[in-house]
């Protein structure tokens, strides 16, 4: 595998409930877990030399303060996040100010197919900001998440 600088950094945030996934509404989310997640692109991650910094926290503050201190206030700063903000997505412009104040590029997941849901969960307050948006894929949008930015971020050859 291609392998760039130990000083890349990626973000990894999942907002309120996303530590119940596998048990919370299957039917919806599906069984894997969140830790199932992270182990996976932990370890796709680290096959590409990129360190993959995970968050859950069910606290708006948290998040907000985890993306400045990792981005903006950091000697070593992250160079992009995933983020599934969950509910956040519908209420926070902390979240999404955070985001813009680090100015570095995001890819918002989730899940289901928010579109195909209540008619709230079709507003983000992320999804103008974000280079893409991956929903109702699962948790295979994760996996794509992180695929682009090994190929547009980081420019690694995932031909193999």
């Amino acid at each position: 595998m291609e392998q760039i600088g130990p000083s890349k950094k990626i973000l990894l945030i999942n907002g309120p409930n996303l530590h119940l996934l596998g048990k919370r509404e299957p039917e919806i989310y599906g069984t894997t877990t969140l830790n199932d997640i992270i182990e996976r692109l932990t370890k796709t991650a680290k096959s590409h030399g990129i360190e993959l910094i995970s968050l859950q926290s069910n606290h708006e503050g948290d998040i907000v303060d985890a993306i400045g201190n990792l981005g903006l206030l950091c000697e070593s700063p992250i160079d992009a996040v995933i983020i599934n903000p969950a509910a956040f997505t519908h209420t926070s412009v902390a979240i999404r100010d955070a985001l813009s104040a680090i100015n570095k590029p995001f890819v918002e997941v989730h899940l289901s197919n928010v579109h195909a849901r209540e008619p709230f969960r079709s507003h983000s307050y992320f999804s103008d900001k974000a280079v893409g948006v991956i929903c109702g894929l699962g948790d295979m949008g994760y996996d794509m998440a992180l695929t682009w930015f090994l190929k547009n971020l980081y420019k690694i050859n995932l031909s193999h």
